[in-house]
């Protein structure tokens, strides 16, 4: 699914940067090399990132 119809990102790509430990659509757009556009996307960005940040922390306490 689309995500940013701006920038062309993708559900996959903004779940992947915050597995890589972004936490802001901001700071997955810059580490896609996009910037804001319109800003429409943004809650949307934002729920993936918060779906994916526990996720994240499951992974550490497991491999540690």
């Amino acid at each position: 699914m689309i995500v940013c119809v701006c920038n062309a990102i993708m559900e996959k790509e903004v779940r992947h940067a915050a597995q890589q430990g972004v936490r802001t659509p901001e700071a997955a757009y810059a580490s896609l090399g996009c910037e804001v556009q319109c800003g429409c996307c943004l809650p949307y960005a934002r729920e993936l990132i918060e779906e994916e940040l526990p996720k994240r922390a499951k992974l550490r306490v497991v491999a540690a």
